[in-house]
């Protein structure tokens, strides 16, 4: 799915969310004290699309490339700063978004790998690209779905640009990148096209110390 015609999507009143999952979404917003008739406001309100960085598509991320650090916060509010944790770890990093359906598969994978890995060599992170005025829905479907790992907020900076997706060359959600140890991108799949197999492949093959 588009990045893009996801946070389009994303911003309709109609919520890609149905049924049992609607109810349970609402229900989060009322334990976050969040009016529903705000949330709805929000989501109408389109954000500004950013400026491509070379042309939609163009990747500035790809294996043997070294990951462009960020600083940005999670949905707690905590910083998380990429050349820091790349100089202790290797990092699993998604790139993702509450309207994008083919990313709840790949956020299961991702959150099998932290719970596979947790406490050893490797840190699993996901970057939502949903926009800082929707930090607490992210958060709230994150702890809904049980995630473990770390969740950060894209933002967009003065010109309208994603400091984070737009420095990867992100054009569709999901978008996955194991960065080794250092900072050096090792894999890197568009669209949800990794297999847990591949992955844990791509895993066991980093260096273990």
């Amino acid at each position: 799915m588009s990045r893009r015609s996801a946070v389009r999507e994303g911003r309709r009143v109609v919520f890609i969310l149905t049924g049992a999952r609607l109810l349970a979404f609402v229900g989060i917003l009322s334990l976050l004290a969040i009016p529903v008739g705000a949330v709805a406001a929000e989501v109408e309100k389109p954000p500004p699309l950013p400026a491509p960085n070379g042309g939609e598509g163009t990747r500035f991320a790809e294996p043997g490339m070294i990951a462009p650090d960020f600083l940005i916060l999670d949905v707690q509010g905590h910083p998380f700063h990429l050349s820091e944790e790349v100089s202790r770890k290797p990092v699993l990093l998604l790139f993702w978004s509450v309207f994008c359906d083919p990313c709840r598969a790949e956020m299961a994978t991702l959150q099998k790998a932290q719970v596979r890995y947790e406490g050893r060599d490797l840190t699993v992170v996901a970057v939502a690209v949903d926009g800082e005025p929707l930090r607490n829905i992210i958060g709230g479907f994150a702890r809904q779905e049980g995630y473990t790992f770390k969740v950060l907020v894209d933002e967009l900076d003065a010109v309208g640009t994603w400091k984070v997706a737009d420095a990867y060359g992100v054009a569709v959600t999901p978008t996955l990148l194991l960065i080794g140890k250092g900072g050096t991108v090792l894999l890197r799949k568009g669209g949800g096209k990794l297999g847990e197999d591949e992955l844990e492949k791509a895993i066991s093959s980093l260096p273990k110390k």
